[in-house]
């Protein structure tokens, strides 16, 4: 069974909706220029969800020490690094934090050159592979899944990027044992920011058909 991602959460109340339905992970976006960023107000609301939903938070090149911090203030149970985080970047984070999930992004497209992961195959415990864009992510736009049989390490990997409802019939048909989750984000939203819950459930009960 697929784990499941949702990102870019950034208002309290859909923040406690989202979390009533019981995704594997919830995303929050502490980058600035993205519109999902969240604000320190709803950002105290991620220490309350429920333990069993592992609270991520979503940071691009941002400062070592102010990462560490808001995995201490908010209780963060994982991080995804969504910019060029060097390998160093996550070993010093499970240097302080052992029990964190590092999760390490990479855009992809065509010509997206797989041997870069072997740097980090002893510092990220997960990949994540989304739509290659200058914004970091939240395009909305879909990669060429089948560039993903160029990946030839067995670390698991968060399947992101463009994820709708209509993709459900063809994610079920992808034979990858290393598919750990997917990432849904800016196609279950009815604006930035804030999520279809109704959509997200729909999508739920596809995937587990």
């Amino acid at each position: 069974m697929l784990k499941l991602k949702v990102c870019g959460m950034r208002l309290a109340a859909n923040i406690a909706a989202v979390a009533e339905l019981q995704p594997d992970y919830l995303g929050f976006i502490f980058y600035e220029k993205s519109p999902r960023f969240i604000s320190e107000v709803s950002a105290e609301l991620i220490r309350y969800i429920p333990a069993e939903i592992k609270t991520t938070g979503v940071f691009v090149n941002e400062d070592l020490e102010k990462v560490k911090e808001k995995i201490s203030s908010l209780k963060l149970k994982a991080v995804q690094l969504h910019g060029s985080e060097l390998p160093e970047y996550g070993a010093a984070l499970k240097s302080s934090f052992p029990n964190i999930e590092v999760i390490k992004a990479f855009g992809i497209d065509e010509d997206f050159d797989f041997s870069v992961l072997e740097a980090y195959l002893g510092t990220a415990d997960y990949f994540l592979f989304d739509t290659k864009t200058k914004a970091h992510g939240g395009s909305g736009k879909t990669f060429n899944w089948s560039v993903l049989n160029r990946y030839t390490y067995n670390k698991p990997y968060f399947l992101s990027g463009g994820i709708d409802l209509e993709h459900s019939t063809t994610i079920k048909k992808l034979n990858d044992s290393r598919l750990y989750a997917l990432d849904i984000n800016s196609r279950f939203e009815t604006e930035p920011g804030l999520k279809d819950v109704a959509k997200i459930k729909e999508f739920i009960r596809e995937m587990t058909i």
